[in-house]
Protein backbone atom coordinates (compact mmCIF):
# COMPACT_ATOMS: atom_id res chain seq x y z
CA UNK A 1 0.00 0.00 0.00
CA UNK A 2 2.80 2.79 1.14
CA UNK A 3 4.77 1.86 -2.55
CA UNK A 4 1.30 2.91 -4.19
CA UNK A 5 1.62 5.80 -2.77
CA UNK A 6 5.18 6.28 -3.29
CA UNK A 7 5.73 5.57 -6.54
CA UNK A 8 3.01 8.26 -8.17
CA UNK A 9 5.23 11.06 -6.69
CA UNK A 10 8.18 9.82 -7.50
CA UNK A 11 7.73 9.48 -11.19
CA UNK A 12 6.77 12.68 -10.87
CA UNK A 13 9.58 13.96 -9.60
CA UNK A 14 11.66 12.05 -12.28
CA UNK A 15 9.69 13.11 -15.08
CA UNK A 16 10.42 16.86 -14.03
CA UNK A 17 14.36 16.31 -14.00
CA UNK A 18 14.81 14.25 -17.02
CA UNK A 19 12.51 16.95 -18.74
CA UNK A 20 14.33 20.33 -16.69
CA UNK A 21 17.92 19.29 -16.94
CA UNK A 22 19.85 16.98 -19.49
CA UNK A 23 22.36 16.33 -17.03
CA UNK A 24 20.37 14.67 -14.74
CA UNK A 25 18.76 12.59 -17.81
CA UNK A 26 21.88 11.58 -18.77
CA UNK A 27 23.10 10.43 -15.49
CA UNK A 28 19.13 8.86 -14.98
CA UNK A 29 19.84 7.56 -18.27
CA UNK A 30 23.06 5.84 -17.40
CA UNK A 31 21.91 4.25 -14.11
CA UNK A 32 18.74 2.81 -16.51
CA UNK A 33 21.01 1.02 -19.23
CA UNK A 34 23.43 -0.22 -16.15
CA UNK A 35 20.45 -2.20 -14.79
CA UNK A 36 19.28 -3.06 -17.67
CA UNK A 37 22.80 -4.95 -18.12
CA UNK A 38 22.81 -6.32 -14.96
CA UNK A 39 19.44 -7.95 -16.21
CA UNK A 40 20.82 -9.02 -19.25
CA UNK A 41 23.35 -10.60 -17.33
CA UNK A 42 21.53 -12.48 -15.16
CA UNK A 43 19.50 -14.16 -17.52
CA UNK A 44 21.99 -14.59 -20.00
CA UNK A 45 24.04 -16.84 -17.32
CA UNK A 46 20.47 -18.82 -16.36
CA UNK A 47 21.10 -19.36 -20.21
CA UNK A 48 24.27 -20.16 -20.54
CA UNK A 49 25.59 -22.31 -17.60
CA UNK A 50 22.14 -24.52 -18.17
CA UNK A 51 21.66 -24.82 -14.08
CA UNK A 52 25.92 -25.62 -13.88
CA UNK A 53 25.78 -22.96 -11.75
CA UNK A 54 23.65 -24.28 -9.57
CA UNK A 55 25.44 -27.85 -10.02
CA UNK A 56 28.86 -25.84 -8.80
CA UNK A 57 27.03 -24.01 -5.95
CA UNK A 58 25.57 -27.22 -4.27
CA UNK A 59 29.19 -29.16 -4.44
CA UNK A 60 30.88 -26.65 -3.19
CA UNK A 61 28.98 -25.23 -0.68
CA UNK A 62 29.95 -28.40 2.23
CA UNK A 63 31.35 -26.22 4.77
CA UNK A 64 30.52 -23.06 5.90
CA UNK A 65 33.35 -21.43 4.72
CA UNK A 66 33.29 -23.10 1.31
CA UNK A 67 29.41 -21.66 1.18
CA UNK A 68 31.04 -17.83 1.93
CA UNK A 69 33.59 -18.35 -0.59
CA UNK A 70 31.13 -20.33 -3.48
CA UNK A 71 28.76 -17.35 -2.75
CA UNK A 72 31.42 -14.58 -3.47
CA UNK A 73 32.78 -16.43 -6.32
CA UNK A 74 29.60 -16.56 -8.06
CA UNK A 75 28.67 -13.30 -7.75
CA UNK A 76 31.88 -11.82 -8.76
CA UNK A 77 31.63 -13.80 -12.24
CA UNK A 78 27.85 -13.34 -12.61
CA UNK A 79 27.48 -9.66 -11.48
CA UNK A 80 24.04 -10.08 -9.71
CA UNK A 81 24.12 -11.10 -5.91
CA UNK A 82 19.97 -12.16 -6.49
CA UNK A 83 20.78 -15.25 -9.28
CA UNK A 84 22.82 -16.16 -6.48
CA UNK A 85 20.47 -15.45 -3.75
CA UNK A 86 17.56 -17.39 -5.59
CA UNK A 87 19.49 -20.45 -6.11
CA UNK A 88 20.07 -20.39 -2.84
CA UNK A 89 16.59 -19.98 -1.60
CA UNK A 90 16.09 -22.75 -4.01
CA UNK A 91 18.53 -24.73 -2.09
CA UNK A 92 17.24 -24.70 1.04
CA UNK A 93 13.67 -24.92 -0.21
CA UNK A 94 14.38 -28.30 -1.77
CA UNK A 95 16.69 -29.57 1.23
CA UNK A 96 19.68 -29.50 -0.78
CA UNK A 97 21.47 -27.36 1.35
CA UNK A 98 20.69 -26.55 5.17
CA UNK A 99 19.72 -22.66 6.53
CA UNK A 100 23.66 -22.46 7.29
CA UNK A 101 25.16 -23.13 4.12
CA UNK A 102 22.23 -21.07 2.16
CA UNK A 103 23.21 -17.96 4.84
CA UNK A 104 26.86 -18.43 4.25
CA UNK A 105 26.26 -18.02 0.60
CA UNK A 106 24.53 -15.50 0.66
CA UNK A 107 27.00 -13.56 2.70
CA UNK A 108 29.86 -14.43 0.17
CA UNK A 109 27.57 -13.10 -2.60
CA UNK A 110 27.49 -9.58 -0.14
CA UNK A 111 30.96 -9.62 -1.08
CA UNK A 112 30.66 -10.43 -4.69
CA UNK A 113 28.63 -7.37 -4.93
CA UNK A 114 31.85 -5.58 -4.39
CA UNK A 115 33.60 -6.55 -7.91
CA UNK A 116 30.84 -4.24 -9.43
CA UNK A 117 32.67 -1.60 -7.70
CA UNK A 118 36.00 -2.55 -8.46
CA UNK A 119 34.95 -2.94 -12.59
CA UNK A 120 33.88 0.78 -12.39
CA UNK A 121 36.72 2.04 -10.60
CA UNK A 122 39.04 0.11 -12.36
CA UNK A 123 38.02 0.61 -15.85
CA UNK A 124 35.20 2.91 -15.98
CA UNK A 125 37.08 6.16 -14.38
CA UNK A 126 40.22 5.06 -16.01
CA UNK A 127 39.62 4.36 -20.09
CA UNK A 128 36.79 5.87 -22.25
CA UNK A 129 34.91 2.13 -21.86
CA UNK A 130 32.04 2.97 -24.13
CA UNK A 131 34.25 2.68 -27.08
CA UNK A 132 34.29 -1.36 -25.97
CA UNK A 133 30.75 -0.67 -25.00
CA UNK A 134 29.50 -0.72 -28.50
CA UNK A 135 31.40 -3.89 -30.51
CA UNK A 136 30.36 -6.21 -27.28
CA UNK A 137 26.52 -5.12 -27.90
CA UNK A 138 26.85 -5.92 -31.50
CA UNK A 139 28.45 -9.28 -30.87
CA UNK A 140 25.72 -9.47 -28.29
CA UNK A 141 22.78 -9.22 -30.44
CA UNK A 142 24.34 -11.66 -33.28
CA UNK A 143 24.64 -14.06 -30.76
CA UNK A 144 20.51 -13.76 -29.27
CA UNK A 145 19.70 -14.61 -32.98
CA UNK A 146 20.70 -18.29 -32.33
CA UNK A 147 18.60 -20.83 -31.46
CA UNK A 148 20.59 -22.86 -29.11
CA UNK A 149 20.30 -21.70 -25.64
CA UNK A 150 24.15 -22.06 -24.66
CA UNK A 151 24.40 -19.37 -27.23
CA UNK A 152 21.64 -17.28 -26.59
CA UNK A 153 22.76 -17.27 -23.16
CA UNK A 154 26.54 -15.99 -24.31
CA UNK A 155 24.80 -13.18 -26.24
CA UNK A 156 22.57 -12.00 -23.66
CA UNK A 157 25.69 -11.90 -21.18
CA UNK A 158 27.59 -9.94 -24.19
CA UNK A 159 24.54 -7.40 -23.99
CA UNK A 160 24.78 -7.17 -20.65
CA UNK A 161 28.14 -6.57 -20.23
CA UNK A 162 27.96 -3.44 -23.15
CA UNK A 163 24.78 -1.63 -21.40
CA UNK A 164 26.90 -2.09 -17.79
CA UNK A 165 29.71 -0.32 -20.22
CA UNK A 166 27.40 1.88 -21.49
CA UNK A 167 25.66 2.85 -18.43
CA UNK A 168 29.00 4.03 -16.68
CA UNK A 169 30.37 6.08 -19.43
CA UNK A 170 26.40 7.63 -19.00
CA UNK A 171 26.64 8.24 -15.31
CA UNK A 172 29.98 9.21 -15.85
CA UNK A 173 29.47 11.83 -18.72
CA UNK A 174 26.31 13.32 -17.04
CA UNK A 175 28.32 13.90 -13.58
CA UNK A 176 31.26 15.45 -15.46
CA UNK A 177 29.17 18.35 -17.84
CA UNK A 178 26.91 18.76 -14.47
CA UNK A 179 29.68 20.29 -12.81
CA UNK A 180 29.80 23.01 -14.66
CA UNK A 181 26.49 23.96 -13.61
CA UNK A 182 25.78 22.65 -10.34
CA UNK A 183 28.43 21.71 -7.86
CA UNK A 184 27.07 19.47 -5.40
CA UNK A 185 29.74 18.71 -3.33
CA UNK A 186 29.22 22.47 -2.31
CA UNK A 187 26.12 20.54 -0.31
CA UNK A 188 28.65 18.64 1.50
CA UNK A 189 28.13 17.95 5.22
CA UNK A 190 30.72 17.51 7.85
CA UNK A 191 30.94 15.38 10.75
CA UNK A 192 28.25 12.93 12.32
CA UNK A 193 25.89 14.60 11.20
CA UNK A 194 26.91 13.88 7.64
CA UNK A 195 27.58 10.48 8.24
CA UNK A 196 23.80 10.19 9.15
CA UNK A 197 22.30 12.60 5.98
CA UNK A 198 24.52 10.21 3.62
CA UNK A 199 23.58 7.09 5.23
CA UNK A 200 20.34 7.85 5.18
CA UNK A 201 20.42 9.23 1.37
CA UNK A 202 22.69 6.27 0.60
CA UNK A 203 19.68 3.72 1.69
CA UNK A 204 17.00 5.67 0.11
CA UNK A 205 19.14 5.57 -2.86
CA UNK A 206 19.00 1.86 -3.32
CA UNK A 207 15.67 1.01 -2.27
CA UNK A 208 14.60 3.53 -5.32
CA UNK A 209 16.75 2.34 -7.84
CA UNK A 210 16.71 -1.74 -6.28
CA UNK A 211 20.13 -2.37 -7.06
CA UNK A 212 22.97 -1.70 -4.41
CA UNK A 213 25.34 -2.00 -7.67
CA UNK A 214 24.14 -0.06 -9.25
CA UNK A 215 23.86 2.83 -6.79
CA UNK A 216 27.54 1.98 -5.85
CA UNK A 217 28.35 2.77 -9.97
CA UNK A 218 26.39 6.42 -8.97
CA UNK A 219 28.61 7.05 -6.14
CA UNK A 220 31.89 5.83 -7.68
CA UNK A 221 31.19 7.95 -10.80
CA UNK A 222 30.23 10.90 -8.42
CA UNK A 223 32.76 10.95 -6.04
CA UNK A 224 35.52 10.15 -9.47
CA UNK A 225 34.16 13.68 -11.16
CA UNK A 226 34.64 15.35 -7.93
CA UNK A 227 30.48 15.92 -7.47
CA UNK A 228 30.55 14.37 -3.59
CA UNK A 229 33.38 14.26 -1.49
CA UNK A 230 35.41 11.50 -0.29
CA UNK A 231 34.42 11.08 3.36
CA UNK A 232 30.39 11.33 2.22
CA UNK A 233 30.89 8.58 -0.66
CA UNK A 234 32.11 6.30 2.35
CA UNK A 235 28.42 7.44 4.31
CA UNK A 236 26.78 6.41 0.97
CA UNK A 237 28.48 3.17 0.56
CA UNK A 238 27.23 2.40 3.97
CA UNK A 239 24.00 3.45 3.31
CA UNK A 240 23.62 1.49 -0.07
CA UNK A 241 24.66 -1.76 2.15
CA UNK A 242 21.36 -1.01 4.21
CA UNK A 243 19.19 -0.20 1.36
CA UNK A 244 19.73 -3.62 -0.17
CA UNK A 245 18.27 -5.46 2.86
CA UNK A 246 14.63 -3.20 2.40
CA UNK A 247 14.73 -4.34 -1.12
CA UNK A 248 15.73 -8.12 -0.25
CA UNK A 249 12.96 -7.79 2.79
CA UNK A 250 9.82 -7.02 0.05
CA UNK A 251 11.13 -9.23 -2.02
CA UNK A 252 10.85 -12.40 0.71
CA UNK A 253 7.30 -11.06 1.25
CA UNK A 254 5.72 -13.59 -1.00
CA UNK A 255 8.74 -15.54 -0.89
CA UNK A 256 8.16 -19.35 1.85
CA UNK A 257 9.72 -19.76 5.27
CA UNK A 258 13.07 -20.43 4.65
CA UNK A 259 13.43 -17.03 1.85
CA UNK A 260 12.17 -14.70 4.27
CA UNK A 261 14.45 -16.39 6.67
CA UNK A 262 17.63 -15.57 4.34
CA UNK A 263 15.82 -12.17 4.19
CA UNK A 264 16.06 -11.91 7.78
CA UNK A 265 19.78 -13.35 7.90
CA UNK A 266 20.80 -10.99 5.34
CA UNK A 267 18.98 -7.76 7.34
CA UNK A 268 20.93 -8.33 10.63
CA UNK A 269 24.24 -9.08 8.67
CA UNK A 270 23.75 -5.49 6.80
CA UNK A 271 23.05 -3.73 10.36
CA UNK A 272 25.25 -5.29 11.95
CA UNK A 273 27.84 -4.33 9.22
CA UNK A 274 26.71 -0.95 8.88
CA UNK A 275 27.01 0.14 12.54
CA UNK A 276 30.68 -1.67 12.98
CA UNK A 277 31.55 0.95 9.50
CA UNK A 278 30.06 4.02 11.21
CA UNK A 279 31.23 3.16 14.51
CA UNK A 280 35.11 2.94 13.22
CA UNK A 281 34.47 4.87 10.45
CA UNK A 282 38.07 6.57 11.16
CA UNK A 283 39.90 3.46 11.65
CA UNK A 284 38.53 2.30 8.69
CA UNK A 285 40.03 5.26 6.32
CA UNK A 286 43.31 4.87 8.16
CA UNK A 287 43.41 1.49 7.08
CA UNK A 288 41.92 2.34 3.64
CA UNK A 289 45.09 4.56 3.28
CA UNK A 290 47.39 2.04 4.44
CA UNK A 291 46.49 -0.70 2.52
CA UNK A 292 46.09 1.61 -0.58
CA UNK A 293 49.57 2.06 -0.18
CA UNK A 294 50.81 -1.39 -0.51
CA UNK A 295 48.68 -2.47 -3.20
CA UNK A 296 50.17 0.73 -5.11
CA UNK A 297 46.52 2.76 -5.50
CA UNK A 298 47.38 6.52 -5.86
CA UNK A 299 46.25 9.17 -2.73
CA UNK A 300 44.09 11.03 -5.61
CA UNK A 301 42.17 7.83 -6.90
CA UNK A 302 39.55 8.28 -4.64
CA UNK A 303 36.98 6.14 -6.82
CA UNK A 304 39.69 3.02 -6.25
CA UNK A 305 40.04 4.23 -2.70
CA UNK A 306 36.02 3.96 -2.01
CA UNK A 307 36.09 0.20 -4.09
CA UNK A 308 38.56 -0.82 -1.10
CA UNK A 309 36.82 0.69 1.22
CA UNK A 310 33.48 -0.83 0.38
CA UNK A 311 35.04 -4.17 0.51
CA UNK A 312 36.80 -4.24 3.84
CA UNK A 313 33.22 -3.43 5.24
CA UNK A 314 32.05 -6.09 3.70
CA UNK A 315 34.75 -8.42 4.57
CA UNK A 316 34.01 -7.18 8.30
CA UNK A 317 30.81 -7.72 8.39
CA UNK A 318 31.45 -11.64 7.51
CA UNK A 319 34.16 -11.82 9.99
CA UNK A 320 31.73 -10.39 12.83
CA UNK A 321 28.73 -12.56 11.60
CA UNK A 322 30.17 -15.91 11.40
CA UNK A 323 31.38 -16.90 14.31
CA UNK A 324 28.06 -15.92 15.66
CA UNK A 325 26.49 -18.50 12.80
CA UNK A 326 25.08 -20.95 15.02
CA UNK A 327 23.21 -18.81 17.42
CA UNK A 328 21.78 -17.00 14.31
CA UNK A 329 20.62 -20.08 12.67
CA UNK A 330 18.83 -20.92 15.76
CA UNK A 331 16.95 -17.78 16.01
CA UNK A 332 15.80 -17.93 12.60
CA UNK A 333 14.31 -21.34 12.69
CA UNK A 334 11.81 -19.83 15.88
CA UNK A 335 10.58 -17.42 12.96
CA UNK A 336 7.89 -17.84 10.44
CA UNK A 337 6.72 -21.23 11.84
CA UNK A 338 3.97 -21.79 9.78
CA UNK A 339 0.72 -22.67 12.73
CA UNK A 340 -2.03 -23.22 10.50
CA UNK A 341 -3.22 -26.05 8.46
CA UNK A 342 -1.06 -27.15 5.95
CA UNK A 343 -3.59 -30.01 4.87
CA UNK A 344 -3.47 -29.58 1.10
CA UNK A 345 -0.44 -27.11 1.12
CA UNK A 346 3.11 -27.99 -0.45
CA UNK A 347 5.89 -28.82 1.46
CA UNK A 348 8.73 -27.68 -1.03
CA UNK A 349 7.23 -25.91 -3.89
CA UNK A 350 7.17 -22.59 -3.96
CA UNK A 351 7.81 -19.88 -6.82
CA UNK A 352 11.42 -19.23 -5.80
CA UNK A 353 12.53 -22.59 -6.03
CA UNK A 354 10.92 -23.19 -9.49
CA UNK A 355 13.39 -20.31 -11.18
CA UNK A 356 16.66 -22.83 -10.67
CA UNK A 357 16.49 -26.11 -12.96
CA UNK A 358 18.31 -28.76 -10.86
CA UNK A 359 16.27 -27.59 -7.54
CA UNK A 360 13.04 -27.33 -9.21
CA UNK A 361 13.24 -31.48 -10.26
CA UNK A 362 13.92 -32.35 -6.21
CA UNK A 363 11.31 -29.95 -4.95
CA UNK A 364 8.96 -30.85 -7.81
CA UNK A 365 9.99 -34.81 -6.88
CA UNK A 366 9.75 -34.27 -3.30
CA UNK A 367 6.51 -32.71 -3.70
CA UNK A 368 5.18 -35.52 -5.39
CA UNK A 369 6.43 -38.04 -3.12
CA UNK A 370 4.74 -35.70 -0.29
CA UNK A 371 1.89 -36.73 -2.50
CA UNK A 372 2.26 -40.39 -2.60
CA UNK A 373 2.24 -40.27 1.28
CA UNK A 374 -0.91 -38.36 1.75
CA UNK A 375 -2.51 -40.65 -1.09
CA UNK A 376 -0.91 -44.11 0.59
CA UNK A 377 -1.77 -43.35 4.27
CA UNK A 378 -5.48 -42.49 3.04
CA UNK A 379 -5.36 -45.90 1.44
CA UNK A 380 -4.31 -48.04 4.34
CA UNK A 381 -7.28 -46.29 6.51
CA UNK A 382 -9.53 -47.33 3.66
CA UNK A 383 -8.37 -50.67 3.97
CA UNK A 384 -8.14 -50.66 7.78
CA UNK A 385 -3.89 -51.19 7.83
CA UNK A 386 -1.61 -49.07 9.83
CA UNK A 387 1.52 -47.64 8.31
CA UNK A 388 3.01 -49.54 11.25
CA UNK A 389 1.94 -52.63 10.03
CA UNK A 390 3.67 -52.21 6.46
CA UNK A 391 6.93 -51.20 7.96
CA UNK A 392 7.09 -54.00 9.66
CA UNK A 393 7.66 -57.95 8.71
CA UNK A 394 4.06 -59.24 10.46
CA UNK A 395 2.58 -61.86 7.95
CA UNK A 396 -0.45 -60.43 6.03
CA UNK A 397 -2.54 -63.29 7.30
CA UNK A 398 -2.44 -62.15 11.19
CA UNK A 399 -3.04 -58.42 9.99
CA UNK A 400 -5.75 -58.67 7.46
CA UNK A 401 -7.83 -60.74 10.14
CA UNK A 402 -7.78 -58.05 12.85
CA UNK A 403 -10.64 -55.93 12.33
CA UNK A 404 -10.62 -52.57 10.43
CA UNK A 405 -9.46 -49.79 12.79
CA UNK A 406 -12.20 -47.01 12.48
CA UNK A 407 -13.24 -45.31 8.66
CA UNK A 408 -12.23 -42.38 6.72
CA UNK A 409 -13.71 -39.97 4.45
CA UNK A 410 -11.99 -40.73 1.04
CA UNK A 411 -14.17 -38.08 -0.54
CA UNK A 412 -13.25 -35.14 2.21
CA UNK A 413 -9.38 -36.31 1.63
CA UNK A 414 -9.41 -36.44 -1.64
CA UNK A 415 -11.26 -32.91 -2.31
CA UNK A 416 -10.13 -31.19 0.61
CA UNK A 417 -6.00 -32.36 -0.11
CA UNK A 418 -5.10 -34.50 -2.82
CA UNK A 419 -6.85 -32.67 -5.26
CA UNK A 420 -5.30 -29.66 -3.94
CA UNK A 421 -1.36 -30.87 -3.72
CA UNK A 422 -1.84 -32.14 -7.19
CA UNK A 423 -2.78 -29.20 -9.10
CA UNK A 424 0.14 -27.17 -6.87
CA UNK A 425 2.23 -29.63 -8.60
CA UNK A 426 1.04 -29.42 -11.93
CA UNK A 427 1.14 -25.62 -11.88
CA UNK A 428 4.49 -25.66 -10.52
CA UNK A 429 6.08 -28.09 -13.03
CA UNK A 430 4.45 -25.68 -15.89
CA UNK A 431 5.97 -23.00 -15.11
CA UNK A 432 9.63 -24.87 -14.00
CA UNK A 433 9.97 -25.88 -17.34
CA UNK A 434 9.88 -22.61 -19.12
CA UNK A 435 13.72 -22.51 -17.58
CA UNK A 436 14.54 -26.50 -18.06
CA UNK A 437 16.22 -27.90 -21.33
CA UNK A 438 14.84 -30.84 -23.20
CA UNK A 439 16.47 -33.86 -21.00
CA UNK A 440 15.07 -31.93 -17.77
CA UNK A 441 11.51 -30.96 -19.03
CA UNK A 442 11.63 -35.18 -19.61
CA UNK A 443 11.96 -35.49 -15.78
CA UNK A 444 9.12 -33.12 -15.37
CA UNK A 445 7.29 -35.04 -17.59
CA UNK A 446 7.58 -37.92 -15.99
CA UNK A 447 6.72 -36.62 -12.10
CA UNK A 448 3.71 -35.45 -13.53
CA UNK A 449 3.16 -38.81 -15.11
CA UNK A 450 3.64 -40.09 -11.49
CA UNK A 451 1.70 -37.82 -9.70
CA UNK A 452 -0.91 -38.53 -12.01
CA UNK A 453 -0.87 -42.25 -11.15
CA UNK A 454 -0.66 -41.84 -7.32
CA UNK A 455 -4.18 -39.48 -7.45
CA UNK A 456 -5.54 -42.42 -9.76
CA UNK A 457 -4.76 -44.89 -7.20
CA UNK A 458 -6.74 -42.35 -4.47
CA UNK A 459 -9.71 -42.92 -6.87
CA UNK A 460 -10.28 -46.55 -7.34
CA UNK A 461 -9.88 -46.61 -3.24
CA UNK A 462 -13.24 -44.53 -2.83
CA UNK A 463 -14.90 -47.16 -5.07
CA UNK A 464 -13.16 -50.64 -3.02
CA UNK A 465 -13.94 -48.87 0.17
CA UNK A 466 -17.83 -49.36 0.37
CA UNK A 467 -17.54 -53.35 -0.43
CA UNK A 468 -14.65 -53.74 2.48
CA UNK A 469 -16.29 -52.15 5.20
CA UNK A 470 -19.54 -53.89 3.66
CA UNK A 471 -18.69 -57.75 3.65
CA UNK A 472 -15.57 -57.48 6.37
CA UNK A 473 -18.50 -56.96 8.94
CA UNK A 474 -20.55 -60.35 7.04
CA UNK A 475 -21.14 -63.60 8.84
CA UNK A 476 -19.90 -65.15 5.66
CA UNK A 477 -16.46 -66.30 6.10
CA UNK A 478 -15.62 -66.66 2.52
CA UNK A 479 -16.29 -63.69 1.40
CA UNK A 480 -14.50 -62.12 4.44
CA UNK A 481 -11.62 -64.24 3.53
CA UNK A 482 -11.64 -63.02 0.25
CA UNK A 483 -11.72 -59.13 0.97
CA UNK A 484 -8.66 -60.04 3.30
CA UNK A 485 -7.02 -61.70 0.22
CA UNK A 486 -7.23 -58.11 -1.88
CA UNK A 487 -6.47 -56.41 1.51
CA UNK A 488 -3.09 -58.31 1.68
CA UNK A 489 -2.49 -58.09 -1.53
CA UNK A 490 -2.44 -54.32 -1.47
CA UNK A 491 -0.61 -54.27 1.95
CA UNK A 492 1.94 -56.50 0.13
CA UNK A 493 2.50 -53.80 -2.55
CA UNK A 494 2.97 -50.88 -0.28
CA UNK A 495 5.77 -52.76 1.75
CA UNK A 496 7.67 -53.92 -1.37
CA UNK A 497 7.54 -50.08 -2.08
CA UNK A 498 8.51 -49.58 1.31
CA UNK A 499 11.82 -51.11 0.78
CA UNK A 500 12.85 -49.57 -2.19
CA UNK A 501 12.22 -46.30 -0.85
CA UNK A 502 14.03 -47.04 1.92
CA UNK A 503 17.27 -47.85 -0.03
CA UNK A 504 16.40 -45.48 -3.47
CA UNK A 505 18.67 -46.83 -6.63
CA UNK A 506 19.82 -49.70 -4.80
CA UNK A 507 19.67 -52.20 -7.82
CA UNK A 508 19.74 -55.19 -5.52
CA UNK A 509 16.67 -54.20 -4.65
CA UNK A 510 14.56 -52.88 -7.56
CA UNK A 511 13.77 -56.51 -8.57
CA UNK A 512 11.25 -55.93 -6.30
CA UNK A 513 9.35 -53.59 -7.67
CA UNK A 514 9.38 -56.12 -11.40
CA UNK A 515 8.06 -58.95 -9.10
CA UNK A 516 5.51 -56.91 -7.29
CA UNK A 517 4.52 -56.01 -10.94
CA UNK A 518 4.10 -59.59 -12.28
CA UNK A 519 2.56 -61.11 -9.08
CA UNK A 520 -0.12 -57.94 -9.36
CA UNK A 521 -0.63 -58.37 -13.05
CA UNK A 522 -2.09 -62.59 -12.15
CA UNK A 523 -4.24 -61.03 -9.80
CA UNK A 524 -7.38 -60.79 -11.70
CA UNK A 525 -6.71 -64.33 -12.93
CA UNK A 526 -6.02 -65.79 -9.39
CA UNK A 527 -9.33 -63.98 -8.16
CA UNK A 528 -11.24 -65.26 -11.22
CA UNK A 529 -10.47 -68.79 -10.30
CA UNK A 530 -11.26 -68.37 -6.40
CA UNK A 531 -13.90 -66.54 -7.71
CA UNK A 532 -15.31 -69.68 -9.71
CA UNK A 533 -14.72 -72.23 -6.74
CA UNK A 534 -16.57 -70.29 -4.00
CA UNK A 535 -19.55 -69.98 -6.58
CA UNK A 536 -19.52 -73.46 -7.68
CA UNK A 537 -19.75 -74.88 -3.89
CA UNK A 538 -22.11 -72.27 -3.05
CA UNK A 539 -20.37 -70.34 -0.55
CA UNK A 540 -20.81 -66.77 -2.05
CA UNK A 541 -24.24 -65.47 -3.58
CA UNK A 542 -23.73 -63.86 -7.13
CA UNK A 543 -24.12 -60.10 -6.02
CA UNK A 544 -21.11 -60.64 -3.55
CA UNK A 545 -19.31 -62.45 -6.56
CA UNK A 546 -20.07 -59.52 -9.07
CA UNK A 547 -18.88 -57.21 -6.26
CA UNK A 548 -15.67 -59.20 -5.24
CA UNK A 549 -15.14 -59.10 -9.58
CA UNK A 550 -15.24 -55.30 -9.63
CA UNK A 551 -13.27 -55.02 -6.30
CA UNK A 552 -10.83 -57.45 -7.50
CA UNK A 553 -10.16 -55.17 -10.71
CA UNK A 554 -9.90 -52.38 -8.73
CA UNK A 555 -7.41 -53.37 -6.22
CA UNK A 556 -5.21 -55.00 -9.06
CA UNK A 557 -5.06 -50.44 -10.32
CA UNK A 558 -4.34 -49.32 -7.38
CA UNK A 559 -1.79 -51.90 -7.17
CA UNK A 560 -0.56 -51.02 -10.44
CA UNK A 561 -0.88 -47.28 -10.55
CA UNK A 562 1.03 -47.15 -6.57
CA UNK A 563 4.01 -49.37 -8.83
CA UNK A 564 4.18 -47.19 -11.73
CA UNK A 565 4.84 -43.83 -9.49
CA UNK A 566 7.38 -45.95 -6.96
CA UNK A 567 9.41 -47.05 -10.42
CA UNK A 568 9.52 -43.37 -11.52
CA UNK A 569 10.56 -41.77 -8.19
CA UNK A 570 12.78 -44.30 -6.48
CA UNK A 571 13.33 -47.48 -8.86
CA UNK A 572 15.64 -45.72 -11.34
CA UNK A 573 12.93 -44.20 -14.12
CA UNK A 574 13.95 -40.70 -13.88
CA UNK A 575 17.01 -40.07 -14.94
CA UNK A 576 18.72 -38.54 -12.48
CA UNK A 577 18.82 -39.44 -8.71
CA UNK A 578 16.81 -37.29 -5.97
CA UNK A 579 17.91 -37.37 -2.20
CA UNK A 580 17.62 -36.94 0.42
CA UNK A 581 14.30 -39.14 0.49
CA UNK A 582 11.29 -36.87 1.87
CA UNK A 583 10.40 -38.69 5.48
CA UNK A 584 6.66 -40.79 5.37
CA UNK A 585 3.74 -38.19 6.06
CA UNK A 586 2.02 -38.02 9.25
CA UNK A 587 -1.16 -40.47 9.52
CA UNK A 588 -3.95 -39.16 7.55
CA UNK A 589 -5.55 -37.56 10.31
CA UNK A 590 -2.99 -35.13 10.96
CA UNK A 591 -1.84 -33.94 7.71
Amino acid sequence: MVKRFLIFPLLVLLGYGLISNSDFATIAAGVAIFIVGMLFMEDGFRLFTGGTLAQILKKTTGTLPRSIFSGFLSTAIVQSSSLTSVIAISFVTAELINLSQAIGIVFGANIGTTATAWIVAAFGMKIKISAYAMPILVFGVLFTFTKKQTYRGIGNILLGLGFIFLGISFMKDGFETLKNGIDLSQFAVSGLLGIGVYVFLGAIATVIIQSSSATMALIITAVATGQIEYVNSLSLAIGANIGTTVTAVLGSLTSNANGKRLAVAHLIFNIVTALFAILFLPLLQQLVIKISSVVGIGDDDIAMQLSLFHTIFNVSGVLIVTPFMGKLVGYLETLFIFKGDRRGKPIYLDHEVIKTPGPALTALAKETMHLYDIVTNTILKAVGISREEILSEVEWRRIVEKAPRGDVDVDEIYEGRIKKLYSTILQHAVLAESNMNKKQRKQVYKIKLASREIVEAVKDIRELQKNIGKYLQSDNTAIKGEYNFLRANLGEVLRRVEDIRRSPYDYDLLGLVEVAREKNKNLDRVASNRLSRLLRDGEITENMASSLMNDSSYTRMIAKNLLKSAAILWAGEMETEITPDTPAAPAVGEI
